[in-house]
This record gives structure tokens, C-alpha cells and sequence, in this order.
């Protein structure tokens, strides 16, 4: 047992925001010969960092060796915007052309080159926004954008149509159009703030936008998605964490890519931040030539839970202009869930996703464990190929819907409740758009045998065991009355939140 002296003077060696450099002071990165004369002082400042950002090809070509082709891009009349942090430039090894860091944040001649399924918009993020810079894909929970602004830009950047673009950037009445819609729409429980970063907002604003959320009684969690602590660590200061533990429940999701941005200065920040009761995740982009590899991936998922990070997701590359280069097969990304699940921790193996092109939102991925099941047994490999069963119970007693508070209580978006709707009995089907106007072959008036009733399946859908009221014209959808954004009603107490045959989902 140590004695109360040496609890005072013992430093936990494991921990990495203790880290000490020879000189017996908190241990640095390494910072480029072209900033050797800035004071401590200066560099350490979050606002000088943003203030001094590198994004002209004569100051890149001081500090880097650039090759043809990041002169190439460098040079490009309509890139996408460059800026990138003192702190993080210095990371990068200037003779090192493949260097992790630096294809992140160097363009190159590439970014120019179209790529089949290329888009602006891959996700269709536009079209599922009710008002600007609010995307409502998902039931309960939307992504807020505050912001285009970044402290650097990532050269794969899903929203390079408006990020980097000041002309694109929100303002007080967008902030209070969202909120509004936030207000009018019940089912919404969480908030994901995003942008750009939104840990570039000046404090004042993104606290107010913060309030403003805290002040609608049914959101309940606010999460932030920021690149900001890897950029630009010196901006989880005391002031913003501060603030930050005003409005919990706050979760914060940060963006490693490569093991070598995890420096001794994130460390400290991330260390901050997460004592100020923030849970911690991560969120990668599978990227070829920086971490497209089990091993990168491996000592990168080590070094985030050493620092008290959970691996969230990684994410299969986006089909967006200029990230053609950056792309890999999805059997790369199965390929590392093999090296990752069984070969260490569970919760440090993220959930690789594939965010669906034409906005069907992230789909999970991952190798095939399932090998065959019947009636009474399931089949299963694990991660060595070690064959086993699992033997089904032969007296389950399924769950009583009808008698369940919480069944009976959820708070879900009608017309949303997707597979695991027909899982429940909400519906029996879902019909891709414009199905039933193709089978009706030209007819739209129904004849004596088309009766819609005949196809109204018993017991399932909202209305238990009746019959939904006859269409009078054939593939015309549900008669149901118009709602603006966020006006839909709720469910009535014990009515199942699904859809009625027929409708399209």
C-alpha cells in the first residue's frame, strides 16, 4: 500500500494524460522547424491555432516536401477549402509523401477525377431536411448542422457541397427554425449537433443553441460530433467543459482515423473533457492508404480505449466528390471486423457501417456468424471458424404486446417502424414507391372483383381485427388527412404505431 507522500508524488505510468517528456514536464508532440520561435504561450492557445491555419501553397511548401500532386491539388481553382491547424501540420512527416496524417489534409491532383455513383448530396441529407440545416432520417433523434465552419477540412468530407463555404453558414433565424420544429415535433429525443464543427461556433452561440435545446421537455440526450479535439486540442479548456456540464445529458462522438493523432495534447484533452461527465466515442471512415489495414485499425481501437474512448463506428467511405481515391472495397472493411472481433475486447470492435447512398441511412456490416438455424437450433462460427449450436427454448412464451406498459407507451414517428414493424405485426409488408400503380397495368378505376378490402390482412396493423375502409381508386395510398413538418399526431394509448397496409414506408 503506498503511503499518503507517495499517492501524492506517483504518476499512474498507463495513463496516458499523465505522460511525461524528459524534461519531467508534461510530454508535446512535435512541432515543425517553421514554428520553432512561436512562445508556448501563443501555441497553446486554441484561438491562435484557428487564427494561423496553413492554406496557401507557399507556406505548405516551407513545411512539407510537397510532391506533383499535392501541387496539383494545391493549386486547383475550385478545391475544396484547405486550412489546417499549426498543431496538426506539425504531426505530419514533411518527407513522407504517404504519411497518414497528411493524405487526410493534402489535396491532391486526384480530388479532381469523377468517380462512377459520384454525388454532391450521397446521403440525401438536403432532401430529408425539413428546414435548413436540420436532417430528420431517423424516428426519434435528428442531426442538427450549426455550422459549415471547420478548424480543418477533411479531404473526404461528406459535406463538402456547403462545408468550408462561409456563404453557406446558419444563422439565429435558421437556429430558431429548427428549434421550432424541434418544439412541434414530439417523437424527437435526441440531438446530434454537427456541421462543420460545432466547437468552432464562437461559445456564446453555441451555448445559446444549447439552451435552446435544454428548454424543449422532450429532448433528452444531446450528442456533438467534433473533429475539433484532434485538430485542435488546446480547445477543451476549463471554460468550455464548463459549460459543456451545464446542459447534461451531453455525449460527444470524436473522429480518430490513424493511431498517430493520438497525441500526449489529445490525451490531456480527451482526459478533460471526459471529467466533466461527457461519455466519449469515435467515429472512423475506412480510407485507403492511411488506415486500410487490421493492424493500423487494431492499435488504433487500443489507443482510443486507453484513453477512455469507445470505438462507435467505422465507416465505409462516402460516394462524394473528391473521395474517389480514398475508397475501398466493402470486403476490406469485413476483412478488418474479422481481425478486430475475438482478437480483442468487444468494446473496442466499432460497428462498420456502410451510410446507404440515396439517404437509407448506415446499414450495418459485418461477417457472416450465422450459419444455418431451423426450428430448434441455430448454428454459429466464431471468429478462430469454431463450429457450435445453439439449442432454441421449445416453451418461450412470446411477449404480450398489448399487455406491456412500454409497448403500449413508445414514442415512435408514424410510418417509420420499418422491419421491425412487420416483426411486430404492424404491418405485413412494405411496397417500394409507385408499386401498386405499376401492377394496376394502366387501370385506375377498380372493377368487381378489386376490392381493396380483399388484401387488408386480419390482426395486423393499427386497427386490430377490422377491416381498413375501402379505396375508391386503385394504388391511391391511404386517404389520410395532410400534416405539416412535425405535426403529425401520436398514436392513440394502446394503438400499435405502424402503418396500415398499404402504406408506403
Amino acid at each position: 500500500m503506498l503511503t499518503t507522500n507517495e499517492q501524492d508524488t506517483w504518476i499512474n505510468p498507463r495513463d496516458p494524460a499523465r505522460a511525461v517528456g524528459p524534461d519531467g514536464r508534461p510530454a508535446r508532440s512535435r512541432r515543425a522547424p517553421y514554428y520553432a520561435d512561436v512562445p508556448d504561450e501563443q501555441w497553446d492557445s486554441w484561438k491562435w491555432q484557428l487564427s494561423n491555419r496553413v492554406n496557401d501553397l507557399e507556406t505548405f511548401a516551407q513545411i512539407l516536401e510537397l510532391t506533383d500532386s499535392e501541387r496539383e491539388g494545391l493549386g486547383a481553382p475550385d478545391k475544396f477549402r484547405v486550412d489546417i491547424t499549426p498543431y496538426f501540420i506539425s504531426l505530419i512527416d514533411a518527407a513522407d509523401p504517404n504519411d497518414p496524417i497528411r493524405r487526410q489534409v493534402i489535396p491532391l491532383g486526384e480530388e479532381q477525377e469523377a468517380f462512377t455513383a459520384m454525388m454532391d448530396d450521397s446521403l440525401r441529407e438536403d432532401q430529408h431536411s425539413p428546414v435548413p440545416g436540420l436532417v430528420h432520417r431517423y424516428p426519434d433523434r435528428v442531426l442538427m448542422l450549426v455550422t459549415t465552419q471547420c478548424a480543418v477540412y477533411c479531404r473526404y468530407c461528406t459535406r463538402s457541397r456547403i462545408v468550408g463555404d462561409a456563404t453557406q453558414n446558419f444563422n439565429s433565424r435558421d437556429f430558431e427554425a429548427q428549434l421550432d420544429y424541434l418544439r412541434r415535433t414530439p417523437q424527437v429525443r435526441d440531438v446530434l449537433l454537427s456541421g462543420g464543427d460545432p466547437l468552432t461556433m464562437a461559445p456564446k452561440l453555441l451555448e445559446r443553441v444549447l439552451r435552446g435545446l435544454r428548454e424543449i421537455e422532450h429532448i433528452e440526450i444531446i450528442r456533438m460530433g467534433t473533429r475539433v479535439p484532434v485538430f485542435m486540442p488546446q480547445r477543451i479548456d476549463d471554460d468550455l467543459c464548463e459549460m459543456l456540464e451545464r446542459y447534461h445529458p451531453m455525449w460527444v462522438n470524436l473522429h480518430f482515423n490513424h493511431p498517430n493523432e493520438i497525441t500526449p495534447e489529445v490525451s490531456r484533452a480527451v482526459d478533460r473533457l471526459s471529467r466533466t461527465g461527457v461519455p466519449i466515442g469515435n467515429q472512423s471512415v475506412l480510407l485507403a492508404g492511411v488506415n486500410d489495414c487490421v493492424h493500423i485499425q487494431r492499435d488504433l481501437v487500443h489507443k482510443l480505449v486507453e484513453n477512455r474512448i469507445r470505438p462507435y463506428y467505422l465507416y465505409q467511405c462516402d460516394l462524394v466528390a473528391g473521395a474517389g481515391h480514398f475508397r475501398t472495397p466493402v470486403g476490406k472493411g469485413l476483412e478488418i471486423i474479422e481481425g478486430l472481433r475475438g482478437h480483442t475486447s468487444g468494446y473496442a470492435v466499432p460497428t462498420y457501417v456502410v451510410d446507404a447512398p440515396g439517404g437509407g441511412g448506415k446499414i450495418p456490416v459485418m461477417p457472416n456468424y450465422l450459419i444455418s438455424y431451423s426450428d430448434h437450433k441455430v448454428v454459429l462460427r466464431n471468429y478462430e471458424g469454431y463450429i457450435t449450436t445453439y439449442e432454441e427454448p421449445v416453451d418461450y412464451v412470446p411477449h404480450d404486446r398489448r399487455a406491456c406498459a412500454y409497448c403500449r407507451n413508445q414514442r415512435s414517428e408514424p410510418g417509420q417502424s420499418g422491419v421491425h414493424g412487420l416483426l411486430q405485426g404492424d404491418a405485413m409488408w412494405i411496397e417500394p414507391a409507385g408499386h401498386a400503380e405499376i401492377h394496376a397495368r394502366g387501370n385506375t378505376e377498380a372493377h368487381r372483383l378489386q376490392s381493396p378490402e380483399k388484401w387488408v390482412p386480419y390482426g395486423v396493423g393499427p386497427l386490430e381485427g377490422q377491416v381498413a375502409p375501402a379505396q375508391a381508386k386503385l394504388g391511391s395510398g391511404d386517404e389520410r388527412p395532410e400534416y405539416g413538418p412535425g405535426e403529425e399526431p401520436r398514436p392513440r394509448e394502446g394503438e400499435p404505431t405502424g402503418s396500415a397496409h398499404g402504406e408506403l414506408l
